[in-house]
């Protein structure tokens, strides 16, 4: 049925979110505000220009650099130690058949630091990363990006997504979504299937047998 599998990679492979989550609000701590997890599950899904801009919004006063520094600086501390996999990770990659391609709101930089602490570059053909792409998502670039440099059509492919920006990113590009979300819930807006685990998803869509 499908001639690629494209993912996301904070949240959906890698179990990021929480590491950045607990690192943001110490480095909020660290400019005396105390911010509402909420308002951090928001960033979810954007990318750091985006993420930003939010948060310039949110809080004018605050001296942002030192904030990003802060945060950037407690984040390489936790990733040092390891990052995490979302459960069946390995199990999946490596049983799917199709090429495999990531579209992540990451930057080559900070890419390259998850891979280099991770084990699973090797299953990937093609890495589209921020530096990639002139729209970030919710737009469809990263995943049109990825689909031809994998040379296949985008409604061939299946797309695995955690957040609701990165699955409206990979629907507009035309592709079969998959969303497992992990810590914000899904609308199921923009997928066509949501569901509770990567290896459930890949079974259900037709990736595998049952």
């Amino acid at each position: 049925m499908f001639d690629a599998v494209i993912f996301d990679l904070d949240g959906t492979l890698l179990d990021t979110e929480a590491l950045s989550q607990a690192a943001g609000i110490a480095a909020f701590a660290d400019h005396g505000l105390a911010v509402d997890p909420a308002f951090l599950y928001g960033l979810i899904g954007h990318d750091d220009v985006t993420g930003a801009e939010m948060i310039r919004a949110r809080f004018p006063d605050l001296d942002f650099t030192t904030l990003l520094s802060a945060w950037a600086e407690r984040i390489g501390v936790l990733y040092a130690g390891g990052i995490p996999l979302k459960p069946g990770t390995h199990r999946l990659l490596g049983a799917l058949q199709q090429p495999l391609a990531l579209a992540t709101s990451s930057t080559r930089k900070q890419l390259d630091l998850k891979l280099s602490v991770t084990d699973i570059a090797p299953y990937f053909r093609q890495l589209i990363c921020f530096d990639d792409v002139t729209r970030a998502k919710p737009a469809p670039d990263p995943y049109l990006l990825a689909a031809q440099r994998l040379g296949v059509d985008p409604a061939r492919c299946v797309a695995f997504e955690d957040s609701e920006t990165g699955a409206q990113s990979a629907h507009l590009a035309g592709m079969t979504v998959v969303q497992v979300p992990d810590i914000n819930p899904a609308s199921g807006r923009y997928a066509h299937l949501v569901a509770p685990d990567l290896f459930t998803g890949a079974r259900e869509i037709g990736l595998l047998p049952k």
